[in-house]
C-alpha cells in the first residue's frame, strides 16, 4: 500500500513536516511494509519556505529590515541549479513575506499599524536575485503592514520623496506626503524593470488595494488598526497609488483594482505594478513540491491542517491536495486539531473523513502541547482501520 502524507502546519504546534512524521510514526506501527511519501505541503504563506525545503531546496539566510526597521536574520530557499555565472539553468526562490515583514517578527508583537514596513521583503527579493534566481516565488500572508509594498520597492531601489524632495519615512501613514516616486534605481534584473527575473505573487486573496474591500479595511485591524487609523491608511495608499501609477504607468494604475492587489497591506498591488502573475499558494506548492508525481499509484492521502473551518473551504492547502487527489481517483483523509466543518462540507471538500485531535483528547491546551503524541495515535488508529477493512474489502474510511 501507498499513503502519501500531504498535510499544511499545524500553527502554534507542529511544522507540516512534523505534522507527516508524526503521522507516518503511527502508521508504520500497523502498516510496517506500507510505502509512505511525506510532501509537507503550505498555502503559500507561513511554511511555504519549509515546504520547498522539504522538496529540496536550499536554505538561504539574509540580514534585512524587519517590519518596524530593526534589523533580522530571514531565511528563504533556493532551488538546486548551477551557481549565479556557472550555467545557464534557471534557479527557483522561495521567499514568505511573513520571515521579514510578518506579525510574527515584531519585537514583542507590539503592533504598529501605521508604521510597519515591506522595506525587508524587498530585500529578500533582492537577496534571491544576488543568489542568481530567475524565478521568484513570494508567498505572502501575516504581514504586519500596511504599505501598499512601497517598503518591498524600497527594498529593491525605488525611492519616494515628499513635496520637498526628502525621503519618506518607512510606513502606511507616510505615504500621504508622497509626492513623487524615483524608480530609475529599481533592480534592473527583475522582469518589471526590464530585466529577466519573474515573480510569481501566491496570494488567494482577492481584495482590491483600496475601498471596503481594499488592503486597510479589511486587513488593517487584524494588525492593530482603529477605525480612524483604516481611513488614515486608505487615503494614503490612493495618494500612493496614483503617484506610482503616474511613474510607471498604465500598468500600475491599473493594477491598484486587480484582484490581489491588496493582499499582505497592498504588497500584492507593487508585486502585481511589476508585473507578477498572480497564483493560488496551494498551486505553487504543488508544482514545486511534485506532490502531483508523487501521487501517482496511491491507494490513500492523508492531509490537514491545525482548524479546519470555513476559510479552508476557500484555497487553503488540505482543499487543494484534496482537489489534486481526487483527479487521480484517490481517497482522502483529513486530520487536523479541531474540525468546525459539517460533514455536508467535508464531502464537498473531496474528504472521505475527518479525524481531529479534539475527538480524542478535550483539553485544547493538551492538544496544542501534546499534538505530536496525538497525531501518532491518530496514525495508528487509521492504520489499524486500514487493515480491518482490507481484510473485510471495505473501503478506507
Amino acid at each position: 500500500m501507498k499513503i502519501v502524507l500531504a498535510p499544511d502546519k499545524f500553527k502554534g504546534s507542529l511544522t507540516a513536516a512534523e505534522v507527516a512524521e508524526a503521522l507516518a510514526a503511527g502508521l508504520a506501527e500497523a502498516l510496517p511494509g506500507a510505502e509512505l511519501v511525506l510532501v509537507p505541503v503550505a498555502d503559500g504563506g507561513e511554511g511555504t519556505v519549509n515546504a520547498a525545503l522539504g522538496a529540496g531546496f536550499a536554505p538561504r539566510r539574509a540580514a534585512v529590515a524587519g517590519p518596524t526597521g530593526q534589523t533580522l536574520i530571514a531565511e528563504f530557499a533556493v532551488s538546486s541549479g548551477p551557481e549565479p555565472l556557472a550555467g545557464d539553468g534557471p534557479r527557483t526562490a522561495v521567499i514568505e513575506m511573513a520571515a521579514a515583514s510578518g506579525l510574527d517578527v515584531l519585537p514583542g508583537g507590539v503592533l504598529d499599524p501605521l508604521g510597519a514596513t515591506s522595506l525587508g521583503t524587498g530585500q529578500l527579493i533582492r537577496a534571491a536575485l544576488d543568489a542568481g534566481c530567475s524565478e521568484i516565488v513570494l508567498g505572502v500572508g501575516g504581514s504586519a503592514c500596511t504599505d501598499g509594498g512601497a517598503g518591498m520597492l524600497a527594498g529593491l531601489g525605488a525611492r519616494f520623496t515628499d513635496d520637498a524632495g526628502r525621503d519618506l519615512p518607512l510606513g502606511g501613514a507616510a505615504l500621504a506626503h508622497i509626492a513623487a516616486a524615483d524608480l530609475s534605481g529599481l533592480d534592473a534584473r527583475l522582469a518589471g524593470a526590464g530585466g529577466s527575473a519573474r515573480l510569481t505573487l501566491a496570494a488567494d486573496v482577492d481584495n482590491p488595494l483600496l475601498g471596503p474591500s481594499g488592503a486597510a479595511a479589511v486587513f488593517g485591524p487584524q494588525k492593530g488598526a482603529s477605525p480612524s487609523d483604516v481611513a488614515e491608511l486608505d487615503a494614503a495608499l490612493a495618494r500612493f497609488a496614483g503617484v506610482l501609477g503616474a511613474a510607471m504607468g498604465p500598468a500600475a494604475a491599473v493594477a491598484k483594482d486587480l484582484p490581489g492587489a491588496g493582499a499582505a497591506g497592498g504588497v500584492g498591488y507593487a508585486a502585481l505594478a511589476l508585473g507578477a502573475a498572480r497564483r493560488k499558494g496551494i498551486d505553487v506548492v504543488v508544482e514545486f513540491t511534485g506532490l502531483r508525481g508523487k501521487l501517482i499509484g496511491a491507494d490513500l492521502v492523508i492531509t490537514g491542517e491545525g482548524s479546519l473551518d470555513a476559510q479552508s473551504l476557500s484555497g487553503k492547502a488540505p482543499v487543494g491536495v484534496a482537489a489534486e487527489a481526487a483527479a487521480l481517483g484517490i481517497p482522502v483523509i483529513a486530520v487536523c486539531g479541531r474540525s468546525q466543518l459539517d460533514p455536508a462540507s467535508r464531502a464537498r471538500a473531496g474528504f472521505r473523513s475527518v479525524h481531529a485531535l479534539t475527538d480524542i483528547e478535550s483539553d485544547v491546551a493538551t492538544c496544542m502541547t501534546e499534538a505530536a503524541r496525538l497525531l501518532r495515535r491518530i496514525g495508528r488508529d487509521l492504520a489499524a482501520s486500514i487493515v480491518e477493512n482490507t481484510d473485510s474489502k471495505e473501503p478506507v474510511r
